[in-house]
């Protein structure tokens, strides 16, 4: 899935082409629902989008957010192998292209999404964070900035794993799976340690590290490991320079022991047994 770097670098591509000033002058749709979202508002977008301006394209967490010169707005998240893309008005819809907005200067904006797990819906403006979607998430580590004093409070209260821990949206909008183990090796905590047993200097190295990894990742354009391409169809570049995540049997490139891959809540963990002593 997509995470945040993945997704502001999707942001930042449709940025690079020049959409704000244009309007969106119809809205169509393949008829298929996306299955985790709600029902598709089909109505709903038509009637909150057409004739106005996108002025800006905004994120939270793993959402993008199209800001439009009227009450309304469009949320949009891409789910497990969505994306979002301009293309000329007269070229064949890609497979699995589910929402199209046509632009009034010839061109559409559309959301491919090919395992149909994202969410094109309507937002009003300046009332964003009241939205389902987004009311539950935590504060945005980039776009809002992360706390000195948020992860200890909340790591008090918690006996999950600080892994499990970190992948709570409510905790962090936008981390997932490769950037939670990144940061926990660049902090040097094991990830099955309980969140209640962060010191408060493991918080404060843990708020570092995952505002250094997410920031590196989206200057490298985020990490393709199968699916992901961003906004101009070109992968991440990111994969390259992961430290830890995926290089299980590899030494560690701090202490050269051999990086180990455990499953924690079904998803992969990657980690040092030296450098993350439990």
């Amino acid at each position: 899935m997509p995470e945040l770097p993945e997704v502001e670098s999707v942001r930042r591509g449709l940025l690079r082409r020049r959409l704000r000033g244009v309007s969106l002058a119809r809205v169509r749709s393949s008829g298929m629902p996306l299955r985790l979202a709600r029902p598709q508002p089909l109505a709903a977008l038509r009637r909150a989008t057409r004739g106005r301006a996108i002025t800006d394209v905004r994120r939270i967490g793993k959402y993008l957010l199209i800001d439009l010169d009227g009450p309304h707005g469009v949320l949009v998240h891409l789910g497990m192998s969505g994306n979002l893309v301009t293309a000329r008005r007269a070229e064949v819809w890609a497979p699995h292209t589910h929402v199209v907005f046509e632009l009034d200067d010839g061109r559409d904006l559309r959301f491919i999404d090919p395992r149909r797990f994202g969410q094109v819906d309507v937002v009003d403006r300046g009332r964003e964070r009241e939205h389902p979607s987004l009311a539950v998430l935590g504060p945005d580590p980039i776009a809002e900035g992360l706390p000195p004093d948020h992860l200890a409070p909340a790591a008090a209260r918690r006996s999950t794993p600080v892994k499990l821990f970190l992948l709570d949206q409510s905790v962090l909008a936008g981390v997932g799976n490769i950037y939670a183990s990144e940061a926990l090796w660049l902090a040097r905590i094991a990830p099955t340690r309980p969140a209640s047993r962060l010191t408060a200097a493991d918080a404060e190295a843990l708020t570092v590290a995952v505002t250094d990894v997410l920031s590196f990742a989206i200057d490298n354009g985020g990490t393709t490991l199968r699916d992901f391409v961003g906004a101009d169809g070109v992968p991440g570049d990111n994969g390259e320079y992961l430290l830890v995540y995926g290089r299980a049997g590899q030494p560690c490139s701090r202490c050269r022991t051999t990086i180990k891959k455990t499953v924690q809540a079904g998803r992969a963990t990657y980690s040092c047994p030296t450098c993350q002593p439990r």
